[in-house]
């Protein structure tokens, strides 16, 4: 039986790590008080002494904009930490499954971005992630990193309930449309990682499959777009509103300034992924309906 070992448990892609890995092996679950990913040594005692068979980091540094001025810490979670995880991985000979973003690019045009298109972080954040899986190219272990974008789940905060948050106390929302991507489950992003890694057991041709991948849910909408669809979907469910559909307006990047700059175009061409592991992935729309049913749930509960 295999033992793998998932960093960041607690986080939305990490308890979601939790379930789907549960039936490949003995899971070695840390969350930030077991696997810091900010003291190095503890870190390299936590893998050396466990010596799995496949690290999964679900942990990162990702409040985007304290990131800026915070560069010091974001690149030792991000980068550093990573990079130790690759030459441990390639140690113990285990794979290593990482996740990274849709911001190592820079935005611009309106294609969906390939594995092998230059990357062009354009925040501190970006650039971290992207010397992150620099660290693991140069290892030289064995890897799957997975990039994803605008990640949501019932679990945690993000742009979704916030979205609720908001509805439930403003008569109107104010949400950029000129940002595109595909929101992508926390609970997509684990089953997919749990197939990948299902079929590197199995698959005699499994070092090959080694790389970097894009994992988002199928189509992309704008953040107008997307609060659009949060508030109709709650509306139908009954959620307590004071934020009507039509009243979520659209606004350009410009009339919303951040410290960090976020690329106008997250859309990320997932062909790689669905040939090579001969995967299926949903629109973006059906788990987020999924998600909002949940919560309504434990609304009533």
């Amino acid at each position: 039986m295999s033992d793998i070992l998932i960093l960041g448990a607690n986080g939305q892609v990490g308890w979601e790590l939790q379930r789907a890995l549960a039936p490949l092996g003995r899971l070695i679950v840390c969350d930030r008080q077991r696997g810091n990913l900010e003291d190095l040594a503890g870190l390299h005692a936590l893998v050396s002494a466990k010596r799995p068979s496949i690290i999964v980091n679900a942990a990162a540094y990702t409040a985007v904009d304290k990131a800026e001025a915070d560069i010091d810490r974001a690149r030792r979670v991000n980068a550093e930490a990573v990079g130790l995880l690759a030459e441990l991985a390639g140690e113990l000979d285990a794979w290593l499954v990482h996740y990274s973003t849709d911001y190592v690019f820079d935005g611009s045009g309106s294609e969906p971005f390939r594995e092998d298109d230059p990357t062009g972080p354009l925040s501190v954040y970006g650039q971290t992630k992207l010397e992150g899986e620099q660290a693991i190219l140069r290892s030289g272990c064995r890897h799957l990193i997975f990039r994803t974008s605008w990640v949501y789940a019932a679990r945690g905060a993000n742009f979704a309930k916030t979205m609720l948050r908001l509805a439930a106390d403003r008569d109107e929302l104010r949400v950029i449309d000129d940002q595109v991507g595909a929101p992508t489950s926390a609970e997509l992003i684990a089953d997919v990682t749990a197939q990948a890694l299902s079929q590197l057991r199995l698959r005699h041709d499994a070092p090959s499959l080694a790389g970097i991948y894009h994992l988002t849910a199928d189509g992309a909408v704008s953040w107008h777009g997307y609060a659009c669809f949060v508030i109709e979907q709650a509306a139908h469910l009954g959620f307590s509103l004071r934020t009507l559909p039509g009243r979520v307006l659209p606004i350009p990047t410009r009339e919303y300034p951040l410290p960090a700059t976020r690329p106008h175009n997250s859309r990320l061409d997932t062909h790689k992924l669905r040939t090579n592991f001969g995967l299926a992935l949903p629109a973006w729309e059906t788990h987020l309906k999924r998600m909002l049913v949940e919560l309504r749930g434990e609304k009533l509960a």
